[in-house]
């Protein structure tokens, strides 16, 4: 106690006198001051004898009881660094043995008694007591505490002889930012170069640990040619492979959150090499001066992945000259032999003048002639020397030669004669007709075989492409005409009715079918077949498809027109995706209409004043005004909106007076005035009333979207003999806005490049980028700042079956250049990408311009009576006059609609006379192209199995749908 200061004694005689209960910052300081005197651990002891001197006794006692009178406390665990999640508390946790007491003590002030958890136990082994003891940290008061380091607490223990003290841990709230402080970017490397990608994690407490994923699979380091720089977290690939090409994202996470970076897409390109140079080619010419050539192709390696062109010539030429040939040619004949004893004499010619060289022909004839050198008088054997030889031998000999001459000559007449016939007979059927019955009593189907032509141009995907010649293609257009079923077999029709109980057969027969006369409009001659000539122009009058059809200008483009009767029949708008069916008994006998069907060109702001609403098709007319049907026609009308999802409100909007639409029912909504049948690319619509119609649409998110067709087309620079120019077009994926484009390019002589793509264009107001890329620069060179073209959003999102373009002007540096091979790349910001890739010879005279369409039929507008239809008149009467009144097992026209999958807006065709022959006529439009009648038989082989359905009955009267629709118009 004498080395105990006078402030010191001041101190522990105030500290005695406030007992037990110690202001913490007296202890503190009296602590301070006892280890300023005395040394470390004499302070506690001082307490803990000032609080219970008789406790101090006896635990002292109890010390020298067990032998530890001089042990210090030795910490058995010590509080270990810790991390805050969200907002749940941590545990710090103190054992050290021996100790009388252990109190935490956190950034300097000791921790409440009453904020501490301690037990107590005796260590069976040594003897010695052990004490733990525990408290919580809140995340509360953690951010409460600002000091220059982070938060820390260590542990306290006394025992008799003294205290320890424990390490001090750290206790820190964890986070993990949002953002990378450098995400990778995509890059592109030759093969067997370096990629690095780098990447900066989040910032974060504990710092994160970062790991590479390849196509969301996690990358591997087993292969040493992949490695990860440990400090900065970049990945290196040493030597890039084909393989290593793919979508590579930086993950960062610790015990708080995980991260993902922004994907980087990396391309592993090859660029061209060339191959060996083939042998010389024989010179050109037989004799003379000449030309040989040799060649060698960009494919050792070919390019991949957008790799550069192989640079130089694909061929060498070389001058030859090949020793010209010489004909052998007969000399003079020799003198004539003296006669001899056979009565002959013989003279001689050698092939001389001039001898047979390099090559040449030998003499024609021959060397060596004889003659009778008597005149014929002299005889052997009694007989004329000239009557010697057998001549009957001879002459039979020929006339057999003769014959047989004959004989071929009329056999290949024959033959010829065969073939020209079976051509003829070949060239009257549209398509071959295969049965495919599928219900007893001769219901037939029919699938159509057209012939597919070939395009040579089309490069395969797995080939590597031919540079050498230009790739242009040919797109077809065209919607496939029905043919006539008039000689299908019709024994028991869909017997026995009215149960419908139905068979497969499973005998197939072929049918040959001849093709019926087609309908003529009024005022077209039986020249043009029925077809209105002006719909397959274009804006400029030029006729894609049949040249020797002279043009009738007073039928305006894009219209076809036909006369219709009871029979009914369709109509066709070539090329467009527009047609029209007109059903059977939709017009009343001994009456015909001119009807007609035409497109318009609408502009978007006509759809409504202030709405968000587009056109989603071309603007379809058919008349005339006055038409007046028993039963509703069917549109079929393309469109471009992408239905997968439900992020579009589709109305069906009619012309009115002032330039203006009016709604005639959404999509989605049951109506009694017609019927709407949305497909993913066609809508069919059953309407009664003339008019122009269309689709509009109103998007209801940003995810809405309408497909976009994309197409390059290119062309010789007409006012610069180096220059090409490439045209691309992003226009509605409908077939009219394309034939637009087609027709236009047509005309100026443009070569489609690469097969039109397809691409989503969404209602998020970003525009639209198209930018030319990998132009081989030492051969080509470009515009500067033309390179990335754009169109604002409206432009495209508005574009209303206008084609939009923009264009790409190149010039080579020398005409030995004919090939040129770069990729368009048209994306929306933000979006996804789509790539044209282009390879073609830029010379205009190597290639022909190949046109777009090329189906010989594309023309036919308009076919009439049973040719226009799939099913057949008879099995159609059968089939309405089952279901249009319910029979006794209660299968009527709504099980019908149900089982062909029209099931929706029943109220409609409960309005109708017939309900099911409108069924059926939906189903004729709807099936238009593929022809296939095993889905309605399969249908009709399903309902025969109903037993007693439950019918709704549905009724609408006339008068309830005419007012309707007098509401719209």
């Amino acid at each position: 106690m004498g080395q105990f200061s006078g402030g010191c004694y001041l101190s522990f005689f105030i500290f005695v006198l406030l007992g037990s209960q110690v202001p913490t910052t007296l202890a503190r300081g009296y602590e301070d001051c006892i280890s300023a005197t005395t040394g470390t651990g004499k302070l506690e002891n001082i307490m803990e004898s000032k609080f219970n001197p008789s406790k101090i006794t006896s635990q002292r006692g109890e010390a020298l009881q067990h032998g530890q009178s001089g042990t210090l406390p030795h910490f058995l665990e010590e509080p270990v660094d810790a991390y805050i999640v969200k907002s749940n508390p941590i545990k710090l946790r103190c054992q050290a043995r021996p100790a009388l007491q252990i109190f935490f003590k956190c950034n300097g002030d000791w921790v409440h008694q009453s904020q501490h958890t301690s037990q107590e136990h005796t260590d069976l082994t040594t003897g010695l007591k052990i004490r733990e003891v525990m408290i919580n940290v809140s995340r509360q008061q953690v951010e409460d505490f600002h000091g220059p380091e982070d938060y820390w607490c260590l542990c306290v223990a006394w025992s008799h002889l003294g205290t320890s003290k424990s390490r001090k841990a750290t206790v820190r709230i964890a986070y993990l930012r949002k953002n990378f402080e450098q995400d990778p970017q995509g890059t592109e490397v030759p093969l067997n170069g370096m990629i690095v990608l780098h990447c900066r994690p989040p910032e974060g407490v504990p710092v994160a640990e970062v790991e590479w994923l390849k196509n969301e699979e996690p990358l591997s380091f087993d292969d040493g040619n992949v490695m990860e720089k440990k400090g900065d977290h970049n990945l290196i690939i040493s030597e890039a492979r084909l393989s290593d090409s793919g979508n590579y994202t930086c993950v960062a996470s610790n015990i708080v959150a995980k991260r993902r970076s922004a994907t980087a897409t990396v391309i592993v390109y090859v660029n061209g090499g060339w191959s060996s140079w083939t042998d010389w080619s024989p010179c050109n010419v037989r004799c003379g001066r000449g030309v040989q050539k040799r060649s060698r192709t960009c494919t050792n390696p070919a390019p991949l992945n957008g790799g550069a062109f192989c640079e130089g010539m694909s061929v060498q030429k070389s001058t030859c000259n090949t020793v010209c040939p010489v004909d052998g040619g007969w000399g003079e004949w020799s003198e004539w032999s003296a006669c001899s004893s056979d009565c002959e004499r013989q003279r001689s010619r050698e092939c001389t003048a001039p001898e047979p060289k390099h090559g040449g022909r030998l003499c024609d004839g021959v060397a060596v002639a004889t003659e009778n050198c008597t005149g014929g008088l002299c005889t052997q054997n009694r007989k004329l020397l000239h009557d010697a030889k057998p001549q009957g031998v001879e002459n039979s000999s020929d006339v057999a030669l003769y014959s047989g001459l004959a004989a071929g000559v009329v056999t290949v007449v024959l033959l010829i004669v065969a073939v020209t016939l079976y051509r003829r007979s070949q060239s009257e059927y549209g398509v071959d007709v295969i049965d495919s019955s599928a219900l007893t009593g001769g219901f037939q189907s029919f699938s159509f075989k057209t012939s597919r032509q070939a395009n040579p141009l089309l490069i395969n995907s797995s080939m590597q492409p031919d540079l050498t010649v230009s790739r242009t293609y040919t797109s077809p257009m065209c919607f496939q005409d029905s043919i006539d079923k008039e000689l299908m077999a019709e024994r028991s029709l869909l017997d026995p009715l009215p149960d419908l109980k139905v068979k497969g057969v499973t005998e197939r027969a072929e049918y040959h079918v001849m093709s019926h006369p087609q309908t003529f409009p009024r005022g077209l001659a039986p020249d043009y077949r029925g077809v209105a000539v002006g719909t397959t122009l274009g804006r400029r009058g030029k006729n894609l498809f049949s040249p020797h059809v002279s043009l009738t200008p007073r039928l305006p483009l894009h219209r076809a027109t036909a006369v219709f009767g009871h029979a009914g029949g369709r109509l066709v708008v070539p090329n467009t995706g527009i047609s029209l069916l007109v059903p059977h008994g939709g017009i009343a006998e001994d009456t015909t209409w001119e009807m007609y069907m035409s497109i318009n060109q609408e502009d978007s702001s006509t759809v409504s004043e202030d709405g968000p609403e587009i056109f989603l098709s071309p603007a379809v007319t058919y008349g005339p005004p006055g038409l007046d049907l028993s039963y509703p026609i069917a549109m079929t009308i393309a469109h471009c909106a992408e239905v997968a999802a439900d992020n579009w409100t589709i109305r069906l909007k009619r012309h009115i007076q002032d330039n203006k639409w009016e709604e005639v029912m959404s999509v989605d909504e049951e109506s009694t005035s017609c019927y709407c049948l949305l497909e993913a690319q066609k809508c069919h619509v059953l309407l009664e009333h003339p008019g122009r119609y269309a689709l509009v649409g109103e998007p209801l998110n940003q995810e809405a979207g309408k497909r976009l067709r994309l197409a390059v087309f290119g062309s010789p620079d007409a006012s610069n003999s180096l220059g090409f120019t490439l045209r691309v077009y992003c226009v509605d994926d409908t077939p009219h806005a394309f034939q637009e484009v087609a027709v236009g390019e047509r005309s100026r002589g443009g070569r489609l490049l690469e097969e039109p793509k397809m691409m989503l264009f969404k209602a998020n107001t970003f525009s639209l980028q198209v930018s030319i890329q990998d132009v081989p620069q030492l051969l080509w060179s470009i515009k500067p700042f033309t390179t990335c073209q754009e169109f604002s959003f409206s432009q495209v999102w508005a574009s209303n079956q206008h084609p939009l373009q923009c264009a790409f002007t190149l010039e080579r540096y020398s005409h030995s250049s004919s090939q040129l091979s770069c990729k368009i790349s048209i994306r929306q910001v933000t979006g996804k990408e789509q790539i044209l890739q282009v390879y073609t010879s830029v010379v205009e005279n190597e290639k022909g311009v190949v046109p777009f369409f090329t189906q010989s039929d594309c023309t036919i507008t308009s076919q009439t009576g049973s040719r226009a239809f799939k099913i057949p008149l008879s099995i159609r009467q059968r089939i309405s006059a089952t279901f249009d009144t319910a029979n006794a097992n209660g299968k009527d026209w709504q099980l019908l609609a149900q089982k062909l999958h029209i099931d929706r807006n029943l109220c409609y065709f409960a309005c109708q006379e017939s309900p099911s022959s409108v069924i059926l006529t939906l189903w004729e439009a709807q099936h238009q192209d593929s022809g296939d009648l095993d889905s309605l038989a399969s249908a009709l082989e399903e309902i025969s199995k109903v037993h007693s359905p439950k019918a709704v009955t549905l009724s609408c009267s006339k008068e309830e749908r005419d007012s309707e629709f007098t509401k719209l118009a």
